[in-house]
Order: C-alpha cells, then structure tokens, then sequence
C-alpha cells in the first residue's frame, strides 16, 4: 500500500472514531427533568432571587455555629490555623495588611448566605437547611457588627442588609459584559 492510501486510511478512521465518539449511544441515565433541575438550582443572586424560604435568627445562629463553625473559625469568628477569620478586618482593605472577612470584604450579604449554604460546614458541605444557614448568616453578621441581636433574616430580609463593602468593588470594564448594579 503506497503512502497516499495509507494516509486516506487513516484519516477516515479518524473521521469514523471521531463520529463514533460524539453519538450518545452509552444507553447510560436520562435527561434530567424540569423538577430534578429546579431542586439543584440554588443560584442566588446579590438582589436575593434564588433565596428560598426560611429564616434565622442571630440567637438561633449562635448556637448552629457553636456546634458546626467555631471548631475551624474560632468561637468569635476570629479563624484558626488554617481556616480564616470571619470577623473584624474593618478599614485594613487599603492597609499594608488586608484582612479580608465577611465584614471587612464581603459585598452582599446574600453571597454570605450563598457560599456558607455551598460549602459548610467543610466535612458536609452543604448539608444545612435553608433555616440554619440564614440563622447563622445573622449571627456572623451580628459578629462583624452589620444586624443586631434581634435580626431575624429572611429571603425579603436578608438582601436588604446593607454590607460595608457594598461599594469597594470596581466593575468589570469590558464592553460585553453588562454593568447593571444592585440597588444600594
């Protein structure tokens, strides 16, 4: 076989493999159903859409995170080892020394709800209900000083909250990407 054909053969394996590879023939699962998306989509925006109902309160919280947070955080949120403080870090984000926490950093609240519902406690992550997670939500807010003892947050409560750090971040200057902002 003379050079030529053997690189036509080649290439139409190629062509057949690649082909072959790209049907889904696995006969492996189905499509996921609209109600199997919507249990798995836990997207939240700043504004707060994607919050689902539940509440929390700061005293509630200080119990949720003695029991699942103050092992890697430290009991005040001042963080341990490895694991970073939540707490304090007001008014260094320009300093030579940043402490970037939930109060010192964090632009929405409801992006603290977010991550801490993902990814807490880090052995289960994102075993808690909605209602532990805005409960301790509040109470970490209480901590860094943004509610008070009383708060009880909510999915209408909690975008509200104003952060301190609401405004320290620049937006993204690219002409295709949008630059609608978050009601302050």
């Amino acid at each position: 076989m003379n050079k030529a054909r053997l690189f036509i053969l080649c290439a139409a394996i190629a062509v057949a493999t690649a082909a072959v590879a790209q049907t889904p023939s696995y006969r492996r699962g189905r499509p996921a159903s609209a109600e199997e998306i919507r249990e798995r989509d836990i997207s939240v925006a700043p504004d707060g859409s994607g919050l689902p109902v539940g509440h929390g309160t700061v005293t509630q919280g200080r119990h949720d995170y003695q029991m699942l947070c103050a092992n890697c955080h430290g009991d005040r949120g001042q963080g341990m080892l490895q694991y970073p403080a939540l707490v304090g870090g007001q008014g260094t984000l320009r300093s030579k020394n940043p402490m970037r926490t939930v109060g010192s950093y964090w632009p929405y609240a409801t992006t603290v709800w977010d991550f801490i519902h993902r990814t807490m406690p880090y052995a289960r992550p994102g075993s808690l209900t909605p209602d532990e997670t805005y409960a301790v939500t509040a109470f970490i807010l209480y901590l860094n000083g943004i509610v008070d003892e009383k708060t009880e947050l909510n999915e209408a409560t909690l975008p509200r909250v104003k952060m301190p750090n609401r405004d320290g971040f620049v937006g993204d200057p690219r002409p295709d990407m949008p630059t609608k902002r978050v009601d302050k």
